[in-house]
């Protein structure tokens, strides 16, 4: 049976308009007013909503083994609170071992995410480096609908990408018509800093941002940008948390280069006063990289965010328990790193952002949704609320209001960085793939119906970029 969702106002990136929107067979087939539709055709009413494309958020971590331990969310629970928020699409990561094939880590997460109830696709870390990465990330691209690949600038000892790594897999990128993605923190600097405050007896989480101050995110942001602007690559900078990053996105950005940022809802909200907490429990529960940071700091994002410099929003949620950050009681650096808030990103997002003016409902659309399917290359199929698309779409009654809590929330983790916020403005309806699975505080999503999404290489930003590569090639000067 179909679906009508009538009477309220299509909500696109660029524009606005009152349209019903007709979905049938998982797709929109007819966005207009009074459309002709079958007899027992579903209607959902949206007088007085707005009607939006279904959230994306391009970056998660669910059921991710990390710092010896498991994050509490795995793809059913963590996809179900999505759904829940008005999110219909997450990007996670592939994240193989050092020395563990690509191939085997993407059949691994591949088998984890079959539970999942909402769409998702993946990025692959890249971890280690020689041929078979080398040929495995071209098997991705081309066998598996893979199109970017993650760098970690940090965790030294661990799954950090020194120089030599970020050279040759942007430069495989470029190859592939795919997109590097960076961690940018400074992992050398941040090992000695953490060392040293630990030598001081510093072993609590107020530790946490100071061994990791904005210049280690501004230095490797800005020496990510510079090897991508050598090879010829664009490159997304994920969780952009400082004016020292957007600076250095800004300055390559107006410089010509095809650089992309993405904030965090927790960036822009929470400020780093939290790791004061008295409370080591609360304190811990906020621990995560790059951490919260100083409210001057968030003014940046949100401005940032305004003019185009930073292009998505995410979450990075990354779920652990109390007990799980508890691992970190007297050292802090072995508090597992994370927080949760996929449920919460939409939210929140509109009630600081476009409830105080400083997004418009447009950008709203194009932060939490379009831009991201741009990027990555699976426009208008995601992100947009047209004839073709798939029919993943939100209701939103911009006067609704709610208080976050963990006690309600339906995200497999015991704290909430939002605890007590009331928010105006919620997702009353989300429809994933034609069928209504969140409908007024209900979840009605049976486990494994999320499908995984293939992205094509070369999305937009290789038009031009290909096309430049090629006329600046060197030529060898001839002589004689």
């Amino acid at each position: 049976m179909g679906l009508l969702i009538k009477g309220g106002t299509v909500v696109h990136h660029d524009r606005s308009e009152t349209a019903d929107v007709y979905c049938a067979s998982g797709f929109i087939h007819s966005v207009g007013v009074n459309p002709d539709v079958p007899l027992g055709t579903e209607t959902v009413d949206a007088h007085g909503c707005l009607v939006m494309p279904g959230g994306i958020d391009p970056h998660t971590h669910m059921q991710l083994p990390f710092m010896g331990t498991v994050v509490s969310d795995d793809f059913y629970t963590g996809t179900r609170a999505a759904l829940a928020g008005g999110t219909t699409m997450i990007i996670d990561f592939v994240i193989p071992a050092p020395r563990q094939s690509l191939m085997e880590a993407f059949s691994t997460w591949q088998e984890w995410a079959e539970k999942a109830v909402a769409d998702y696709a993946f990025h692959v870390a890249i971890t280690w480096w020689d041929k078979s990465v080398h040929d495995d990330m071209g098997t991705l691209v081309s066998d598996e609908g893979v199109n970017s690949f993650k760098h970690f600038m940090a965790y030294k000892n661990s799954i950090m990408a020194t120089d030599d790594i970020l050279v040759g897999s942007f430069n495989r990128c470029r190859e592939l018509g795919a997109i590097p993605t960076v961690h940018a923190e400074n992992g050398e600097l941040v090992f000695y800093l953490q060392q040293e405050l630990l030598a001081k007896g510093i072993t609590g989480p107020e530790a946490h941002p100071l061994s990791r101050p904005p210049l280690v995110e501004g230095e490797a942001a800005n020496r990510a940008i510079h090897i991508a602007g050598a090879l010829g690559s664009p490159i997304y900078i994920v969780h952009v948390s400082t004016q020292d990053a957007v600076d250095a996105i800004a300055y390559a950005r107006a410089h010509g280069q095809e650089v992309f940022g993405e904030v965090l809802a927790g960036h822009l909200l929470i400020d780093d006063s939290v790791y004061q907490s008295k409370d080591w429990s609360f304190a811990a529960a906020h621990v995560m990289s790059p951490p919260f940071r100083s409210k001057e700091h968030q003014q940046v994002l949100w401005n940032a965010l305004k003019s185009g410099t930073l292009q998505t929003t995410a979450t990075d949620h990354c779920s652990f328990c109390a007990d799980q950050k508890a691992m970190g009681r007297d050292d802090f650096t072995k508090i597992p790193n994370g927080t949760a808030g996929v449920e919460d990103r939409m939210a929140v997002i509109w009630d600081k952002g476009v409830n105080s003016g400083q997004l418009s409902v447009n950008d709203f659309v194009a932060v939490t949704s379009t831009h991201a399917a741009q990027i990555f290359n699976i426009y208008p199929r995601k992100g947009s609320v047209s004839v073709g698309a798939d029919a993943d779409i939100v209701v939103w009654d911009p006067e609704a209001t709610k208080t976050i809590s963990a006690t309600t929330h339906h995200q497999n983790v015991d704290f909430n960085i939002y605890e007590g916020m009331q928010v105006r403005g919620l997702p009353i309806k989300t429809i994933s793939q034609g069928e209504l699975v969140w409908n007024n505080g209900e979840l009605q999503a049976p486990e494994g119906r999320g499908r995984f999404v293939r992205r094509p290489a070369y999305p937009p930003v290789y038009e031009t970029l290909t096309k430049r590569n090629v006329l600046t090639q060197p030529e060898a000067v001839r002589r004689g």
